[in-house]
């Protein structure tokens, strides 16, 4: 299957992350600020090269406007070289940080703040801003990831990739799409992209059961490349039956290989022999596998009958 085009618009995905931080210069103020500032609020670092405490701020500056994932950015001016702007907001000391929302400043404080404060601060500024206008694109979007969800459900892991890359045109940090692109990624074989596109959903939008369950998938799959192939670790099994590690080597490849109700059964049986076996392991490792296949999946109902009937035998 091709795919190409959902990996031009992830690598765009990682070029639109630059908006968040970005320098900028007494002649580009107007766009990188004022105008900027109209679509979410935007924090104007002043300093220069020369400026100790200014070292100090501007990484927890970056630090915060990052967590805050898209709800505030962070323009950094070098007075030196741009004394205009500094200078017509009366800038008699740096560091000096302006907050600007809806093309004009709104707070302002100065000196190397603790990062406690600073994030206390941009939340104070992005409380304030006013919720933009519904954007009559973002219905349109939601109801794209919809459609892209259907197609995968369906199998039909082109259609799938086609939607998915067309809302991350649009919307290149779209959580919901870059989960999507992971699981379609992953579906076709191709793990590492399925990593890539993993990698860049915001930190604050890593959680849900489609974004867990192909994290999971994606560990069980690098922890699966290690191992020996399913034949080599089934003939030392039938030289030793009592080899309990070769036996979860085993599970571990065949869930890989996409054999999961057979990964599910070697578990058991595993537990069966020696239930207490490394610290639980096997049961550990099953429930390891629930989460990568979903709560919903066949594969995961069956291998929780067989747990239930182990267990509450």
């Amino acid at each position: 299957m091709n795919l190409n085009g959902i990996t031009n618009t992830t690598q765009q995905a990682a070029a639109t992350a630059d908006i968040l931080i970005r320098e900028s210069t007494d002649r580009a103020f107007k766009a990188d600020v004022i105008d900027a500032s109209l679509e979410a609020p935007v924090l104007v670092d002043f300093w220069a090269p020369w400026c100790g405490p200014c070292r100090q701020l501007t990484p927890n500056l970056e630090k915060v406007v990052n967590e805050k994932a898209g709800k505030i950015r962070l323009v950094k001016i070098n007075i030196d070289e741009n004394p205009g702007v500094a200078g017509q907001l009366g800038v008699q000391s740096i560091p000096a940080v302006f907050a600007f929302s809806g093309g004009r400043p709104v707070d302002a404080f100065m000196g190397a703040i603790p990062e406690s404060e600073i994030r206390r601060f941009a939340d104070k500024v992005i409380a304030a801003t006013p919720a933009p206008a519904q954007d009559p694109i973002e219905e349109e979007i939601k109801n794209a990831v919809v459609a892209a969800g259907e197609a995968f459900a369906a199998g039909d892991l082109s259609r799938a990739a086609q939607i998915y890359g067309m809302v991350l045109q649009h919307a290149p940090e779209h959580p919901a799409a870059l989960i999507g692109v992971a699981r379609t990624y992953l579906e076709a074989g191709e793990p590492e992209r399925a990593q890539q596109a993993l990698d860049m959903v915001p930190e604050a939008e890593r959680k849900g059961e489609d974004y867990a369950a192909t994290a999971a998938a994606l560990k069980l799959l690098n922890e699966a490349a290690g191992l020996s192939q399913a034949g080599e670790l089934e003939a030392r099994i039938e030289g030793n039956p009592d080899d309990l590690q070769a036996r979860y080597d085993l599970a571990v490849v065949l869930n890989a290989d996409g054999k999961r109700v057979e990964a599910a059964e070697v578990l058991v049986g595993l537990m069966r022999r020696d239930r207490s076996w490394n610290d639980d392991g096997a049961r550990r490792k099953l429930l390891e596998f629930f989460d990568a296949w979903g709560a919903k999946d066949p594969a995961t109902l069956k291998g929780r009958r067989l747990l239930s009937s182990l267990l509450f035998s």
